[in-house]
């Protein structure tokens, strides 16, 4: 059962404050349009989200020796007392987020938050990006050149902006990335950011969790090798790049996360603040998606991601519930 070890949450805010600047994707203007790209058979196989109306109450403390015991199915009830401890924790938070999470290693352990909320992506749509790039690899029958292989660790692991304007031009740009991997994922909310302006690319948390699916699924559309190659690239980012959905990771846990910040001009420079990854061992194999807009710090946005994926990951995993 995940617990959150001593480990695991190493990046103080003030670190990712003091190495933010050096990194911020540029503001970017949405697109006009609010039409989102045709629907698409799910070619990736993941458990259905379940969304429940807002409602819950907090996860206890989690145990530190995974249970051998069957985990209780994480149905209605368990779905509101969740939603309403959210409910409880966000009210006094600024901004608004969305919440997606299922949990690979137990068929019926899916839940989602607010999914109608459609922020944009910031950085977090690099590894959409670099998954692109991918398949138009592989549609060609070769590797990445060491140039692509460069600029892809520099995006994922650095999440550095001018190598990704270079990724964003090989692959097309916004209509490369539609073409070439969202409606391969099966991304039913995603759509590109206009001209150069790929952080503007507005997304949902369940599509989040379908790209992360294409990661972890024998049956995507990403060869073994490849998916291995972008896990491995978003479980070796920079340190200070490493908070978001860590936190809800226990001792011993793998993650592999890409997180998104960027203050926004259309929202009056309040934060957009994302962290999407997969967390596994002990039993679980958790796939997060945490998006948040309109927070008024970076700061407070990195707090309230961090806490959000400690209580959903808590309850998901079965965890019985006490107030918050």
């Amino acid at each position: 059962m995940v617990r959150r070890a001593e480990h695991a949450r190493p990046f103080r805010v003030a670190r990712v404050l003091r190495a933010g600047a050096a990194v911020l994707v540029g503001a970017a203007t949405l697109a006009s349009s609010s039409a989102s790209l045709p629907a698409v058979h799910v070619q990736v196989p993941m458990t259905p989200l379940i969304v429940s109306a807002p409602e819950t109450a907090a996860p206890p403390p989690r145990s530190k020796t995974p249970s051998r015991e069957p985990r209780p199915s994480f149905g209605k009830a368990e779905r509101k007392r969740l939603s309403r401890a959210l409910d409880r924790y966000l009210k006094g938070r600024s901004g608004s987020v969305t919440v997606a999470v299922t949990d690979l290693a137990a068929s019926r352990a899916a839940f989602a938050y607010n999914p109608k909320l459609r922020p944009v992506t910031a950085s977090t749509v690099k590894v959409d990006i670099v998954i692109a790039l991918l398949l138009r690899a592989q549609r060609r029958h070769r590797a990445l050149t060491g140039t692509e292989r460069a600029l892809a660790e520099r995006a994922i692991r650095f999440s550095d902006n001018a190598a990704t304007t270079e990724l964003w031009h090989l692959i097309g740009g916004g209509a490369g990335l539609a073409a070439a991997a969202n409606r391969r994922l099966g991304l039913r909310h995603t759509r590109p950011g206009p001209g150069d302006f790929w952080g503007s690319t507005v997304t949902s948390a369940a599509d989040q969790l379908r790209v992360l699916a294409a990661l972890a699924s024998t049956r995507g559309p990403l060869t073994a090798r490849n998916r291995k190659y972008v896990l491995d690239l978003m479980a070796d980012v920079t340190p200070t790049q490493a908070w978001g959905v860590s936190a809800a990771a226990g001792r011993g846990d793998r993650v592999a996360l890409k997180n998104g910040w960027l203050p926004r001009k259309a929202d009056a420079g309040r934060w957009t603040i994302n962290s999407i990854g997969r967390v596994r061992g002990g039993g679980h194999d958790l796939l997060i998606a945490v998006l948040s807009s309109g927070n008024a710090s970076m700061s407070e946005g990195v707090t309230t991601v961090e806490h959000v994926a400690e209580l959903v990951t808590a309850s998901v995993e079965g965890s019985s519930s006490a107030d918050a």
